[in-house]
């Protein structure tokens, strides 16, 4: 996945002007292959306090506000999230407001709302006497990466980014308004101490107290600087894209936070695709003498076939593989893992393992052999497979990491058709492994870790126990 950090002057006070020009670096920051958009503290009304001062009301939001409806409509139309720091309305009448990133979802619906912990107290700038503290850690899952959430002056506490590790957040995500290059500067020690890769969106502009020096930027968990934006010091736009691929960041399978999971072994039955649910198509090509490719659990066939109903006029999920017998899978990773070492004779064991992951299951937690996962793709009402940038299957070698859901570089034309079956799916219920756009599971323990289940519901299963 590609995330973006967007820096820009917002004008001041001006929320639909501000949300407008969010919403259009959300549309370039698609067309440049990024899943996410961070803007820095304040982005939506400015880092003014004495603005929101003097209009609590008019200058704060929730996240179903009016007037961010041109940031929801660019994450829909996208399939972009975005990370949008306002002044959020208290929940009760007469609170104080709060310093919120709302975090909109691909479909514009909210992941999750950070609301800023360490509010800054200094003269001129007092955000405590404004602002209510938040209570609680900002967390989400995109992609199958775990983010982190923090804002500004949050950063100087260095418990913040330690719960944020030991969480098992890859990613740390910081809005703010700083005024100078010694302190963005700091987010490189930041990301090396607690092993994180850090993106910051920092403000930039002439707030009420000081200017937003620019500078976002993102930094390896080395603590090395890949990327920035560039410092303001002149009044205009100055709008920036700070862009970072973060893929070698996903919770892979092999991870022992996803063998950690818990069954509980609901008992549903295994159904044969082809006549428990004839309006799905199954892929001709593939045959095994017992049909086990074609069997699902009947939860994932039922989130199937609402998937299809909400696909676009014209288009069909077309099934290549569903369940794969325990030992089948067993010889599948062998065999990848052969190749892998064989290519790469000086990796250790566990790096072999954790890359062979990447394409196939550690046999011992498999979807595929619970019968909870499937590896499908888009087609025409006529049956002719549609771009989707590489063939199903592809291994990340092959096709150059292309394979994964939120590469680059995709055509315009694969990057809207995995947006579409991402929607559809998603929506039906079911979640993706980021590192093979076909693979979808329902029920397992890589859906239960990604979707926050405290256990799965499918083990692995013969097929002889249907």
């Amino acid at each position: 996945m590609i995330i973006a950090a967007a820096q820009f002057t917002p004008v001041p006070g001006e929320i639909e002007a501000n949300a407008a020009r969010m919403a259009a670096l959300i549309a370039e920051a698609a067309e440049r292959g990024a899943g996410l958009v961070v803007f820095s503290e304040l982005a939506l009304t400015h880092y003014d306090l004495r603005l929101i001062a003097a209009d609590p009301t008019g200058m704060t939001v929730t996240e179903d506000d009016a007037r961010l409806a041109p940031v929801r409509e660019a994450c829909r139309a996208t399939g972009v999230a975005a990370v949008v720091n306002a002044a959020g309305r208290a929940a009760g009448d007469g609170g104080r407001p709060t310093i919120s990133s709302f975090v909109l979802g691909p479909d514009g619906a909210l992941l999750t709302r950070y609301d800023k912990v360490h509010l800054f107290g200094g003269e001129g700038e007092d955000e405590s006497a404004l602002f209510a503290p938040g209570s609680a850690d900002g967390r989400f899952t995109l992609g199958g990466i775990r983010f982190a959430l923090a804002i500004c002056f949050d950063n100087s506490f260095p418990e913040v980014p330690a719960r944020a590790a030991a969480d098992g957040c890859r990613v740390y995500l910081a809005s703010s308004f700083h005024d100078s290059a010694q302190r963005v500067a700091q987010y490189g020690q930041l990301a090396r101490e607690h092993g994180l890769q850090v993106l910051l969106a920092n403000g930039a502009g002439t707030g009420h107290s000081g200017a937003g020096c620019g500078l976002s930027g993102v930094w390896l968990p080395s603590g090395e600087r890949v990327a920035a934006a560039a410092e303001w010091t002149v009044p205009g736009d100055g709008a920036e894209l700070v862009l970072s691929d973060v893929r070698d960041r996903i919770t892979l399978m092999a991870d022992p936070a996803v063998a950690a999971v818990p069954v509980r072994e609901c008992g549903e039955p295994l159904r044969d695709v082809r006549t428990a649910a004839p309006e799905l198509l199954v892929a001709e090509h593939r045959y095994d003498a017992r049909g086990a490719f074609a069997q699902l659990r009947e939860g994932v066939l039922q989130r199937l076939l609402a998937a299809q109903k909400a696909l676009p006029d014209g288009l069909r999920l077309r099934i290549v593989e569903g369940y794969r017998p325990p030992g089948l899978q067993r010889r599948y990773f062998e065999e990848y893992t052969d190749e892998l070492r064989a290519s790469h004779p000086g990796w250790e064991a566990g790096r072999i393992h954790r890359a062979a992951s990447r394409y196939v299951s550690p046999p011992e937690i498999a979807p595929h052999s619970a019968g909870g996962a499937v590896d499908l793709t888009l087609v025409t009402a006529e049956g002719q497979e549609v771009d989707m940038g590489t063939p199903i299957n592809a291994s990340p070698e092959e096709s150059n990491g292309a394979c994964y859901t939120g590469a680059p570089d995709l055509t315009p034309a694969a990057r809207t058709n995995r947006r579409v079956l991402n929607t559809a799916l998603t929506a039906a219920g079911l979640v993706n492994y980021p590192t093979e756009w076909w693979h979808w599971s329902y029920g397992d323990r890589y859906w239960a870790l990604a979707t926050g289940a405290d256990h799965a519901l499918y083990g692995p299963k013969e097929l002889d126990e249907r």
